[in-house]
């Protein structure tokens, strides 16, 4: 049995898509160029109601819809103010967005699929295997298929929730309709109801709550998925929670944590109340409570309206950055996207998975990505999209990666290393180029041989070289240059006598293939930007001491108005 020859899965897989994305690419891009039209549509919708209005309207119907019960509205109120005053409400609105539209696709998909399986029991068979699958899989896995279908940005990131918020709608329908009483069904065929009859007007109704119950898990699976869809440019409060992350970012990650919790709370009430029973029908306030909730969703849609036609300008020309969410990534596309703005350009910036970057801007998705660091540590990726991208040269020179460890420690060279920090490197993204020269590292020195490298994130990195440097004990990172913990702290590169981790390097620009044709103002200012190293250390530094990125941003910028204008001419 263990010698029958492994069975290519994996390629079978990949293959599988590929012939997916090469056949139907452009049944794919019309589907992410249809969807991101009307969540554009909807999130500026959304947005363009005054938050004041929004949150009274919001709290007004849920004193409607209580039932003189009114711990519910003050929750509401109070919470969707908290968000508002912590400068969130623009992600919480994107993150309302990505929920509404994954649970109505998820909605208009799986009421028909769990019709169908409550009627046939041989669909039933083939359909319940397709929903343990689609629920067990790890929902990490559906973004790779996501991208290579859609690109980055919302429409993957519903895509993802579909796949994974869909199996609740078909269970509960399924399981409401077989659970419609047989006495009913039997006098609904004495009557000689029809099929279609006895669905809409017996066993539907009958099964409504199960249905709704079923919506309602539906709903709150698609807001789990907030965090993963994040990224792969998905925006909303999964976006802060996942930067928070990958900075060891405790405040940050709570108050996006927190909003995500409020939203959460507020949906699962009024969806509770849909999935309950019409006890109020004897209610003779009920028609009147009905028209008060129609009409304050009037004139939240109507303040809406209004606000928008009366601030509807032009806006300058659009960029699309992508990065990394590393420290030094975050200082210089902040820097370069506050000096575009200020020149009058609206730059998108989304944080990415390093991959992910590379992708989006070969496939035209994002304009460029400033945070290319060659001609080692990205390397892989550049040989794979060298034809898909064009290259313009370094924006900083004479940046370095390597081991680096305290200056009280004994050691000054990676063949040194013996049973040092407990045999472990603590290092950042499994995904990150220095990830693999430190592999390559552990196979090249014999000494390394029984030793592990860590993957954890630039943020949880910082966090335990912060933690051993308290306490004067042994650790051993994977670092570079620029980076604030070299101003922090007193550190020391390890020699590198084999050269594992390669020489010193460059941060490079990459750009569409087609920039220069469509944008060519745009495409100019790429090819002028470059600071130093210093440069970008004080803004890191700047960042490290509590300022935001976009006010350190600021900063340097009006320190340095020579140079941010030398860009631009």
């Amino acid at each position: 049995m263990f010698n029958i020859p492994k069975i290519p899965l994996g390629p079978w897989v990949k293959d599988g898509v590929d012939w997916l994305t090469d056949n139907l690419n452009g049944f794919f891009s019309a589907i992410q160029h249809a969807g991101q039209t009307v969540m554009d549509g909807l999130t500026t919708g959304l947005t363009a109601i005054p938050i004041p209005i929004m949150i009274i309207g919001i709290t007004l119907i849920a004193v409607l819809t209580a039932n003189k019960k009114f711990g519910f509205p003050i929750f509401a109120f109070f919470g969707l103010v908290l968000v508002a005053n912590q400068g969130l409400w623009e992600d919480l609105m994107n993150t309302l967005t990505l929920v509404v539209m994954a649970s109505v696709i998820s909605l208009i998909i799986g009421v028909p699929l769990g019709i169908l399986a409550a009627k046939s029991d041989r669909a039933r068979a083939i359909i319940q295997p397709i929903l343990d699958f689609m629920q067990t899989m790890p929902g990490f896995v559906y973004l790779i298929p996501a991208v290579a279908f859609f690109g980055i940005g919302v429409v993957p990131g519903v895509f993802a929730s579909i796949i994974f918020a869909l199996p609740p709608m078909v269970r509960m329908t399924n399981l409401g309709i077989r659970q419609v009483p047989t006495d009913l069904v039997e006098a609904a065929d004495s009557f000689g109801s029809t099929p279609w009859q006895k669905l809409i007007k017996l066993e539907l109704p009958t099964a409504k709550n199960t249905i709704l119950a079923g919506a309602n898990q539906t709903i709150m699976l698609a807001l789990s998925m907030v965090v993963t869809a994040s990224m792969i440019g998905a925006p909303g409060l999964g976006r802060g929670v996942l930067a928070a992350v990958q900075h060891a970012d405790v405040g940050s990650g709570f108050v996006n944590g927190l909003g995500l919790v409020i939203l959460a709370i507020i949906i699962d009430r009024f969806t509770q109340k849909l999935s309950s029973n019409s006890r109020q029908q004897s209610d003779s306030r009920s028609p009147i409570k009905k028209w008060l909730v129609l009409a304050t969703a009037i004139v939240m849609i109507g303040s809406g309206v209004v606000n928008h036609l009366m601030s509807n300008q032009s806006t300058g020309k659009q960029v699309n950055l992508v990065y990394v969410e590393w420290d030094s990534e975050v200082a210089s596309n902040n820097v370069l996207a506050e000096a575009m703005r200020q020149h009058g350009y609206k730059v998108n910036m989304t944080p990415l998975d390093n991959a992910v970057v590379w992708q989006s801007v070969a496939s035209g998705q994002a304009d460029a990505s400033i945070s290319a660091w060659l001609p080692n540590t990205h390397k892989a990726l550049a040989q794979k999209y060298k034809n898909d991208v064009t290259n313009l040269g370094p924006n900083l020179k004479g940046v370095k990666t390597g081991l680096v460890v305290p200056d009280y420690m004994d050691v000054n060279s990676i063949a040194d290393l013996s049973n040092q920090a407990n045999k472990t490197i603590t290092g950042i993204e499994p995904g990150a180029g220095i990830m693999t020269s430190t592999n390559k590292a552990m196979k090249d020195y014999s000494n390394l041989s029984d030793w592990k490298l860590t993957s954890s994130s630039s943020g949880a990195m910082a966090i335990a070289l912060e933690r051993a440097y308290k306490n004067h004990q042994d650790i051993v990172i994977t670092g570079w240059s620029p980076h604030w913990l070299f101003s922090k702290y007193k550190l020391k590169y390890l020699e590198d006598p084999k050269q594992s981790m390669g020489k010193t390097e460059n941060i490079e620009t990459i750009v569409r293939k087609d920039l220069k044709q469509d944008k060519p103002d745009v495409y100019k200012i790429f090819n002028n930007f470059h600071w130093t190293s210093q440069d970008m250390q004080s803004v890191m530094l700047d960042v490290q001491n509590g300022k935001s990125p976009e006010q350190a941003a600021k900063n340097w910028i009006s320190q340095h108005k020579s140079e941010v204008d030398s860009w631009f001419k």
